[in-house]
């Protein structure tokens, strides 16, 4: 049937319904059925923040730790005392927006890190006690929810940073023990015994260390010999343990956070720069060395923790600032970028279909095929 012939055919009354149908079908698609990650993109550039359940005791300077099963762990650091070291521990359910206890840290420990290592565990290593600097070091196993010792640092240090490298160390750098140090020692979970390693360019405690997809390791901000809050970084290269600049945060801050998302990028969240704690947020971009700002925290807050959760989301919890203290408060960001490439994996079966036709989803497109197939039929 020649092309003028369709042509006339389809001026006859009901002969093009299906057509109708199925812009509006297809329209409608596009509209409501989207993914969250397209709708997201389509809402605009810039990321938000969310209220979510609160901690059941209120902390600072303690760790959070995201586990394999998708939760996550809180342990130690101290309350609104300043002086009572926590013990305790609880785990965070982000399908239910709630906070459970789980045992206990043999040793108090604040301003200490914590690691998920390879076997799923948990590594706690340095912190302090009422003051007193620490070199110990214990494992946590989530599926018995108990604590048991490992080998100790070979320098007693907080305010440090600790980060799983590509072949399961885990790398210790920088701190306090006495003073503001620049040195750093690697973890074998295999032998349980700490080795040095490369000190960092500059000495700097309550800094942040993230590892990139190159398998270098990023480490922003902090405090500095003498007092001055560092908007430098550095990047380490575990196969020469060495130490390289790169660009610096727009703005100067330590007790912050950083958080690798899932494209690829890093976001520093929050911190204190002796002017008072900045909401302000920056993301670094590798590929460039360089920083660009994104939204806002809702609560001012240092101290914290900062967590990557499946969905691509950020969960921020508790901390302190100028204002209120200690925080039991918590929030989540959600930059739909970071949101879009956590959900790329993600795939749909398609069905089949006949010749000439054409993909759509929802009752509309649905009612378009039908009436096009009939009209097909009749041919």
């Amino acid at each position: 049937m020649s092309d003028s012939s369709t042509r006339q055919r389809d001026k006859r009354p009901g002969a093009a319904p299906w057509r109708l149908l199925l812009a509006l079908g297809v329209t409608w698609t596009l509209l409501t059925m989207a993914s969250p990650e397209r709708r997201a993109l389509a809402a605009g550039p810039g990321g938000t923040w969310t209220a979510t359940g609160s901690l059941a005791t209120a902390r600072r300077c303690h760790t959070a730790t995201l586990l394999p099963n998708g939760t996550v762990l809180v342990a130690g650091g101290y309350n609104t005392s300043g002086s009572s070291a926590l013990a305790s521990a609880e785990v965070y359910d982000p399908s239910a927006g709630t906070w459970t206890p789980t045992g206990s840290l043999a040793t108090a420990h604040y301003c200490h890190t914590a690691t998920l290592l390879p076997n799923g565990k948990v590594l706690v290593a340095g912190g302090a006690n009422n003051g007193s600097s620490l070199a110990s070091a214990e494992v946590y196993d989530p599926s018995t929810g108990a604590w048991t010792p490992t080998g100790s640092m070979g320098a007693a240090r907080y305010w440090h940073t600790a980060t799983l490298l590509p072949n399961g160390k885990v790398l210790v750098a920088g701190g306090y023990g006495g003073r503001i140090v620049a040195s750093a020692e690697v973890y074998d979970p295999r032998t349980g015994a700490w080795t040095p390693t490369g000190s960092m360019g500059a000495a700097r405690y309550v800094h942040t260390a993230t590892l990139l997809p190159t398998g270098k390791v990023l480490v922003v901000g902090g405090g500095g010999s003498g007092g001055p809050y560092l908007a430098s970084a550095e990047v380490y290269d575990p196969s020469t343990g060495t130490w390289t600049p790169t660009g610096a945060l727009a703005t100067a801050r330590y007790f912050h956070t950083a958080t690798l998302l899932p494209n690829g990028t890093v976001l520093v969240a929050g911190g204190d720069n002796g002017g008072g704690s900045p909401v302000s947020t920056e993301l670094y971009d590798p590929s460039m060395g360089a920083w660009t700002q994104t939204g806002p925290l809702a609560t001012a807050r240092y101290f914290h923790t900062a967590t990557l959760l499946p969905n691509g989301t950020v969960l921020v919890a508790g901390g302190s600032n100028t204002t209120s203290g200690s925080l039991a408060s918590a929030e989540l960001y959600q930059d739909p970028a970071a949101q879009a490439a956590a959900g790329a994996t993600q795939t749909a079966a398609t069905p089949e279909l006949g010749s000439g036709e054409l993909l759509a989803t929802g009752l509309l497109p649905a009612l378009a095929l039908l009436l096009y197939r009939r009209r097909r039929a009749r041919r």
